[in-house]
């Protein structure tokens, strides 16, 4: 219920003047629809071959053109939207998982543990994470959607451990938490009840960036032949389609590419909406 009426009466009020965070936020919502009803808003099935209809341009009974097969592109692009959303939520929140875990330990108990963990972070940082991403999945026998949300969140999640970290060790040093300690409150409930509730803005404007980072890392594996693989439908494998017929195929490349751009873009917008929106200095 806190929760609720912080956004309410706080959160609500400073977003709500950010007309490019409203306008983000409710694409998002449009795509969260799309991929839950891609069945119901297309006649088309997302597989079925059509030998006739090959490479035809857009028209009012295929609105984004057909492909190499005849497939319907439109409908493609709608079930690739489950693809690219499912992977930023789900690697997001493997990120977000493992980052506040270790950020909370690194932060709340300091000394060696501060230390030890902090200087594993400064390593995984040392590491391009995209090649990263590449070794581990050119080391699979066949790479899954699974494999590749487990190992993009597995790959992303330092930024949130320093967020987390900075977050606790000030937060830990506050009036309400010497109190609480001083109450004979464990670990375990300083942690949970007081700091942890404390520290998730930061995070969740982190999370709503990186799940862009995420569709974006997803499409540039998919593209290169190595992320989702064919006939599930992605927008970067109708990309890497698309570029063997740009000279007369120009909508295989340009409607999947747009998709891209409006969806990341509109997660900038919201993460940046959210982060000025819960900034305390803009908060009147």
């Amino acid at each position: 219920m806190a929760s609720s009426s912080f956004f309410a009466t706080v959160v609500w009020p400073q977003l709500r003047r950010k007309p490019f965070a409203l306008a983000g936020g409710a694409i998002i919502l449009l795509l969260l629809c799309v991929s839950i009803l891609a069945p119901y808003l297309s006649p088309y099935d997302p597989d079925a071959l059509d030998l006739y209809h090959v490479l035809m341009p857009p028209t009012l009974e295929h609105w984004c053109g057909t492909d190499e097969l005849g497939r319907d592109v439109f409908t493609r692009l709608m079930y690739g939207t489950r693809i690219s959303l499912k992977v930023g939520f789900v690697s997001v929140g493997i990120a977000v998982l493992v980052g506040t875990l270790i950020g909370v330990c690194a932060g709340y108990y300091s000394r060696w543990l501060d230390a030890i963990l902090m200087r594993f972070v400064d390593i995984m940082l040392c590491f391009p994470t995209f090649f990263l991403i590449l070794a581990v999945i050119a080391l699979l026998d066949k790479p899954s959607i699974w494999y590749i949300m487990l190992i993009i969140g597995l790959t992303s999640w330092m930024g949130v451990a320093r967020l987390v970290r900075a977050e606790v060790l000030s937060l830990k040093e506050r009036d309400f938490i010497l109190a609480a300690r001083s109450l004979g409150a464990s670990d375990t409930r300083i942690i949970f009840v007081h700091i942890l509730p404390n520290a998730i803005s930061p995070v969740l404007v982190y999370a709503t960036l990186g799940v862009a980072g995420a569709i974006l890392t997803e499409s540039a594996l998919s593209f290169l032949g190595i992320g989702v693989q064919p006939p599930t439908p992605s927008w970067g494998n109708i990309l890497t389609a698309g570029k063997d017929y740009i000279e007369f195929g120009w909508w295989l490349s340009l409607f999947p590419g747009l998709a891209i751009l409006i969806t990341v873009l509109s997660y900038n917008l919201l993460g940046e909406g959210l982060r000025d929106a819960l900034d305390p200095r803009t908060i009147r």
